[in-house]
Protein backbone atom coordinates (compact mmCIF):
# COMPACT_ATOMS: atom_id res chain seq x y z
CA UNK A 1 0.00 0.00 0.00
CA UNK A 2 1.47 3.59 -0.89
CA UNK A 3 1.76 5.71 1.95
CA UNK A 4 -1.11 8.21 0.23
CA UNK A 5 -3.17 5.45 0.02
CA UNK A 6 -3.18 5.07 4.46
CA UNK A 7 -5.88 6.86 5.97
CA UNK A 8 -4.67 7.89 9.05
CA UNK A 9 -1.99 9.38 6.45
CA UNK A 10 -4.49 11.06 4.62
CA UNK A 11 -6.50 12.64 7.96
CA UNK A 12 -3.10 13.98 9.27
CA UNK A 13 -2.70 15.55 5.72
CA UNK A 14 -6.13 16.64 5.66
CA UNK A 15 -5.36 18.21 9.35
CA UNK A 16 -2.02 19.82 8.50
CA UNK A 17 -3.56 21.69 5.39
CA UNK A 18 -6.81 22.57 7.75
CA UNK A 19 -4.49 24.51 10.25
CA UNK A 20 -2.96 26.15 6.95
CA UNK A 21 -6.44 27.59 6.02
CA UNK A 22 -8.07 28.39 9.64
CA UNK A 23 -4.61 30.02 10.69
CA UNK A 24 -4.08 32.07 7.29
CA UNK A 25 -3.38 35.73 8.02
CA UNK A 26 -2.70 35.72 11.85
CA UNK A 27 0.08 37.48 13.53
CA UNK A 28 1.54 38.30 16.88
CA UNK A 29 -0.18 41.05 18.94
CA UNK A 30 1.32 44.42 17.64
CA UNK A 31 2.57 45.58 20.85
CA UNK A 32 4.00 42.43 21.26
CA UNK A 33 7.89 42.57 22.59
CA UNK A 34 10.61 40.11 23.66
CA UNK A 35 14.05 40.37 25.42
CA UNK A 36 16.44 41.22 22.88
CA UNK A 37 19.01 39.35 25.14
CA UNK A 38 17.25 35.91 25.09
CA UNK A 39 15.21 35.61 22.48
CA UNK A 40 15.97 37.55 19.56
CA UNK A 41 15.99 41.10 17.77
CA UNK A 42 13.65 43.63 16.19
CA UNK A 43 13.84 42.36 12.67
CA UNK A 44 12.68 38.70 13.77
CA UNK A 45 10.12 40.14 16.48
CA UNK A 46 9.10 41.82 13.06
CA UNK A 47 8.58 38.82 11.28
CA UNK A 48 5.95 37.62 14.27
CA UNK A 49 3.82 40.51 13.19
CA UNK A 50 4.29 39.64 9.25
CA UNK A 51 1.26 36.72 8.00
CA UNK A 52 2.48 33.70 6.94
CA UNK A 53 6.20 33.96 6.38
CA UNK A 54 8.00 30.73 6.94
CA UNK A 55 10.51 31.31 9.79
CA UNK A 56 13.61 29.80 9.62
CA UNK A 57 14.00 26.56 11.96
CA UNK A 58 16.00 28.37 15.09
CA UNK A 59 13.15 31.58 15.19
CA UNK A 60 10.83 29.02 15.50
CA UNK A 61 11.93 26.99 17.75
CA UNK A 62 12.50 30.28 20.64
CA UNK A 63 9.45 31.21 19.48
CA UNK A 64 7.09 28.67 20.58
CA UNK A 65 9.76 28.07 23.57
CA UNK A 66 9.53 31.24 24.94
CA UNK A 67 7.38 31.33 28.20
CA UNK A 68 7.19 35.03 28.34
CA UNK A 69 5.06 36.45 25.50
CA UNK A 70 2.34 38.88 26.34
CA UNK A 71 -0.04 37.22 24.20
CA UNK A 72 1.09 33.67 23.68
CA UNK A 73 -1.95 32.53 22.07
CA UNK A 74 -1.89 35.07 19.45
CA UNK A 75 2.29 34.11 18.89
CA UNK A 76 0.85 29.95 18.96
CA UNK A 77 -1.79 31.09 16.07
CA UNK A 78 0.97 33.17 13.90
CA UNK A 79 3.26 30.01 13.73
CA UNK A 80 1.04 27.02 14.13
CA UNK A 81 0.35 25.60 10.51
CA UNK A 82 4.23 25.75 10.49
CA UNK A 83 4.90 24.27 13.96
CA UNK A 84 2.93 21.54 13.83
CA UNK A 85 4.55 20.31 10.49
CA UNK A 86 7.52 20.92 12.26
CA UNK A 87 6.43 18.63 15.03
CA UNK A 88 4.98 15.70 12.87
CA UNK A 89 8.20 15.44 10.73
CA UNK A 90 10.05 15.24 13.68
CA UNK A 91 12.46 18.22 13.86
CA UNK A 92 11.00 20.35 17.00
CA UNK A 93 14.09 19.69 18.86
CA UNK A 94 13.09 20.42 22.27
CA UNK A 95 15.33 20.85 24.90
CA UNK A 96 13.77 18.22 27.33
CA UNK A 97 10.98 15.47 25.97
CA UNK A 98 8.35 16.45 23.21
CA UNK A 99 5.90 17.45 26.31
CA UNK A 100 7.94 20.80 25.51
CA UNK A 101 6.12 21.79 22.67
CA UNK A 102 2.49 20.15 24.59
CA UNK A 103 3.51 23.38 27.31
CA UNK A 104 3.17 25.74 24.26
CA UNK A 105 -0.08 24.77 23.23
CA UNK A 106 -1.05 25.15 26.74
CA UNK A 107 -0.10 28.24 27.28
CA UNK A 108 -2.01 29.04 24.30
CA UNK A 109 -5.21 28.16 25.82
CA UNK A 110 -6.22 26.61 22.45
CA UNK A 111 -9.56 25.10 23.85
CA UNK A 112 -10.89 28.61 24.35
CA UNK A 113 -10.57 29.89 21.03
CA UNK A 114 -13.32 30.33 18.67
CA UNK A 115 -14.78 26.92 17.77
CA UNK A 116 -13.44 26.51 14.22
CA UNK A 117 -9.53 27.23 16.07
CA UNK A 118 -10.11 25.12 18.31
CA UNK A 119 -11.42 21.92 16.38
CA UNK A 120 -8.73 22.51 13.46
CA UNK A 121 -5.82 21.88 16.74
CA UNK A 122 -8.26 19.11 18.72
CA UNK A 123 -8.28 17.47 15.01
CA UNK A 124 -4.51 17.52 14.28
CA UNK A 125 -3.84 16.07 17.71
CA UNK A 126 -5.68 13.31 17.19
CA UNK A 127 -4.44 12.74 13.55
CA UNK A 128 -1.07 13.03 14.37
CA UNK A 129 -1.57 10.56 17.40
CA UNK A 130 -3.42 8.11 15.39
CA UNK A 131 -1.16 8.17 12.42
CA UNK A 132 1.65 7.76 15.29
CA UNK A 133 -0.04 4.65 16.19
CA UNK A 134 -0.91 3.15 13.18
CA UNK A 135 1.60 3.95 10.37
CA UNK A 136 5.03 2.34 10.55
CA UNK A 137 6.63 4.99 8.79
CA UNK A 138 5.45 7.82 11.46
CA UNK A 139 8.83 10.29 12.12
CA UNK A 140 7.74 11.09 16.15
CA UNK A 141 7.76 7.70 18.46
CA UNK A 142 3.94 6.79 19.67
CA UNK A 143 5.11 7.69 23.26
CA UNK A 144 6.24 10.99 22.77
CA UNK A 145 3.61 12.03 20.44
CA UNK A 146 1.16 10.78 23.16
CA UNK A 147 2.87 12.81 25.88
CA UNK A 148 2.49 15.65 23.74
CA UNK A 149 -0.74 15.47 23.28
CA UNK A 150 -1.55 14.86 27.49
CA UNK A 151 0.35 18.19 28.26
CA UNK A 152 -1.47 20.17 25.31
CA UNK A 153 -5.12 19.12 26.37
CA UNK A 154 -4.06 19.02 30.30
CA UNK A 155 -5.41 15.10 29.89
CA UNK A 156 -5.22 11.63 28.85
CA UNK A 157 -8.83 10.59 28.67
CA UNK A 158 -9.53 11.24 24.72
CA UNK A 159 -5.77 9.89 23.84
CA UNK A 160 -6.37 6.77 25.66
CA UNK A 161 -10.23 6.51 23.98
CA UNK A 162 -7.93 6.61 20.31
CA UNK A 163 -5.74 4.01 21.74
CA UNK A 164 -8.17 1.50 22.66
CA UNK A 165 -9.89 1.95 19.06
CA UNK A 166 -6.52 1.08 17.36
CA UNK A 167 -6.32 -2.36 17.73
CA UNK A 168 -4.42 -3.61 15.18
CA UNK A 169 -0.81 -5.33 15.93
CA UNK A 170 1.46 -2.43 15.22
CA UNK A 171 -0.92 -0.04 17.99
CA UNK A 172 -0.22 -3.39 20.23
CA UNK A 173 3.50 -2.92 19.27
CA UNK A 174 3.34 1.07 20.01
CA UNK A 175 2.23 0.29 23.00
CA UNK A 176 4.74 -2.08 24.05
CA UNK A 177 7.07 0.37 23.63
CA UNK A 178 5.41 2.72 25.42
CA UNK A 179 5.21 0.67 28.55
CA UNK A 180 9.07 -0.09 28.22
CA UNK A 181 9.97 3.78 28.41
CA UNK A 182 6.64 4.57 30.79
CA UNK A 183 7.50 0.99 33.35
CA UNK A 184 10.44 2.43 35.36
CA UNK A 185 9.19 5.62 36.20
CA UNK A 186 5.58 4.35 37.15
CA UNK A 187 6.96 1.49 39.40
CA UNK A 188 8.51 4.36 41.15
CA UNK A 189 4.71 5.82 42.04
CA UNK A 190 6.00 9.04 39.38
CA UNK A 191 5.13 9.63 36.38
CA UNK A 192 7.27 8.95 33.00
CA UNK A 193 7.25 12.78 31.90
CA UNK A 194 7.61 15.98 33.69
CA UNK A 195 4.56 18.26 34.58
CA UNK A 196 5.33 21.98 33.97
CA UNK A 197 2.00 23.64 33.17
CA UNK A 198 0.31 24.57 36.77
CA UNK A 199 -3.14 23.71 35.86
CA UNK A 200 -1.82 19.76 35.13
CA UNK A 201 -2.64 17.74 37.70
CA UNK A 202 0.80 15.19 37.83
CA UNK A 203 -1.08 12.61 40.40
CA UNK A 204 -4.23 12.36 38.62
CA UNK A 205 -2.49 11.90 35.15
CA UNK A 206 -0.41 9.06 36.54
CA UNK A 207 -3.34 7.47 38.12
CA UNK A 208 -5.53 7.58 35.23
CA UNK A 209 -2.44 6.23 33.07
CA UNK A 210 -1.78 3.50 35.26
CA UNK A 211 -5.24 2.19 35.92
CA UNK A 212 -5.77 2.28 32.19
CA UNK A 213 -2.72 0.09 31.48
CA UNK A 214 -4.25 -2.25 34.21
CA UNK A 215 -6.95 -2.65 32.38
CA UNK A 216 -6.04 -2.39 28.85
CA UNK A 217 -2.50 -3.64 28.40
CA UNK A 218 -2.36 -6.97 29.93
CA UNK A 219 -3.68 -8.97 26.76
CA UNK A 220 -2.73 -6.42 24.49
CA UNK A 221 1.22 -6.86 25.12
CA UNK A 222 1.03 -10.37 24.93
CA UNK A 223 -0.38 -10.34 21.42
CA UNK A 224 2.05 -7.49 20.77
CA UNK A 225 4.94 -10.16 21.74
CA UNK A 226 6.37 -8.14 24.47
CA UNK A 227 8.27 -9.93 26.78
CA UNK A 228 7.04 -11.79 29.91
CA UNK A 229 9.16 -9.89 32.20
CA UNK A 230 7.85 -6.65 30.63
CA UNK A 231 4.35 -8.33 30.83
CA UNK A 232 5.04 -8.82 34.76
CA UNK A 233 6.33 -4.86 35.76
CA UNK A 234 3.14 -3.70 33.91
CA UNK A 235 1.06 -5.95 36.04
CA UNK A 236 2.89 -4.90 38.98
CA UNK A 237 1.50 -1.82 38.95
CA UNK A 238 -1.66 -2.95 40.43
CA UNK A 239 0.43 -4.01 43.81
CA UNK A 240 1.59 -1.31 46.53
CA UNK A 241 4.28 -1.08 48.65
CA UNK A 242 5.69 -4.02 50.03
CA UNK A 243 3.61 -6.23 48.05
CA UNK A 244 5.13 -4.54 44.68
CA UNK A 245 8.84 -4.75 46.01
CA UNK A 246 8.76 -8.39 47.60
CA UNK A 247 6.74 -9.81 44.48
CA UNK A 248 9.47 -12.45 43.24
CA UNK A 249 8.97 -10.52 39.74
CA UNK A 250 10.23 -7.02 40.91
CA UNK A 251 13.16 -6.04 38.73
CA UNK A 252 15.31 -4.72 41.68
CA UNK A 253 14.70 -0.77 40.06
CA UNK A 254 16.24 1.73 42.35
CA UNK A 255 14.58 5.05 43.27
Amino acid sequence: MHLADRPARRRLSAALENLTVTFQGMTAHPDEHNCECHWGGPEELSLLKTPDVELEPDLLRRTWQAIDWTDHAAVLRRILPQFARVLVAGRAEPLSGLEEAGYSFARGRWQQWPNEQADSVREFLHAWWVQSLTDPDAAVPAHQVFVMCAEASGTLGPWLVDWEEQTGYLSDRRLAEAAAEWEYELLGDGLPWSVAWYEHDEDELRAELVAWLLSHASMRLRESGASADLQHRIRLLGLTGEDRWTDPHWPGHGY
